[in-house]
């Protein structure tokens, strides 16, 4: 009879050490889940990516001309504000160029050796709308999300071309061609821009998500690449003034920079204009494209990471802070 309590007790005895030790386990495993169970809404990112300029060096759309990218950085600060939207303040620095030589034949725009690059700088505004919510906690976050976005921004506006004289001894001397309004016509250093795009983010912890976008800045400016006019008729006899007799007048770069169309030179390799031909062409030397697109723009497709600002993200991410050592951790 004593054996059978003896029995009983210690099966008790043991029932409650498992039952108090799979409690404490759940509180544990609880409170470690609390730990992630946080909803942050600022976050910043970081990515880069090829670019594509459209304009009257460069269109897809109506020419077989390939794809001639450049490249483009971007930082951003993100916040979410409801459901389903988010919004970013973010900065851009970006290269787009273009030049005739590779063009399509179809679009008559090789002999008109001209070229650009740009360098530029672009600060805009942008609300981006989720496919799946964003206002959740952090560790409940979906880790797949599409969403699409759009804004409205400011850049620089800089087209830059190299100097020709300078090319023929070797040395890259690029030149900003705005200052010397080769088409008679000013435009403004600093231009509106208007993102739009779709994206793609990939939960990488409950820290950071890898993202994926394709976007286009629309832009109100022709001249992104310092070309515009169909021809230079309506302002060459301008040209030729600033050129001078034999390029002394007050402006010769102009003309050098207008006109690059070796079939008007006398001796390209001395970069001399032949005056008697332009004047007898009456300007009606082919400058634009022809292009129907009235305005200029550029395509960029980023890869980047975005890092959710939260209080303990450096103790829990990337070291948890243990009793006698530190580790390094993933999520």
């Amino acid at each position: 009879m004593q054996s059978g309590q003896n029995k009983m007790l210690r099966l008790l005895r043991n029932i409650s050490f498992f039952l108090i030790l799979f409690l404490v386990s759940e509180q544990t495993f609880a409170q470690s889940l609390y730990r992630y169970r946080f909803e942050e809404p600022w976050s910043i990112s970081v990515s880069a990516g090829p670019t594509q300029y459209f304009g009257e060096l460069y269109s897809l759309w109506k020419y077989n001309e390939g794809v001639q990218p450049d490249w483009n950085a971007n930082i951003a600060l993100r916040r979410t504000l409801g459901t389903r939207i988010r919004a970013r303040a973010e900065f851009t620095y970006y290269q787009i160029s273009g030049q005739d030589p590779p063009s399509d034949p179809t679009a008559l725009r090789t002999p008109r050796n001209l070229h650009f690059r740009a360098r530029n700088m672009e600060a805009s505004l942008i609300g981006e709308f989720h496919w799946k919510p964003v206002k959740v906690y952090n560790i409940t976050r979906s880790y797949f999300n599409l969403y699409g976005f759009a804004g409205v921004g400011m850049s620089s506006n800089d087209p830059k071309a190299l100097d020709p004289r300078d090319l023929r001894r070797g040395v890259e001397n690029w030149v900003s061609l705005r200052p010397l309004q080769v088409e008679n016509n000013p435009y403004n250093k600093y231009i509106v821009v208007f993102p739009t795009g779709i994206g793609a983010k990939y939960k990488l912890s409950v820290y950071a998500d890898l993202t994926l976008e394709l976007n286009y800045r629309w832009t109100l400016t022709d001249y992104m690449d310092d070309i515009s006019a169909f021809n230079i008729s309506e302002f060459y006899l301008d040209l030729l003034a600033d050129y001078g007799v034999n390029g002394q007048g007050p402006n010769p770069d102009r003309l050098l920079f207008a006109i690059r169309n070796p079939d008007f030179y006398i001796d390209d390799d001395l970069i001399i204009p032949d005056i008697d031909k332009i004047i007898g062409n009456r300007g009606r030397i082919r400058r634009g494209s022809g292009l129907t697109e009235r305005f200029d723009g550029y395509l960029g497709i980023n890869l980047g990471i975005e890092i959710y600002l939260s209080p303990d993200i450096w103790d829990n991410w990337i070291f948890r802070n243990r009793l006698y050592e530190k580790r390094f951790r993933f999520w």
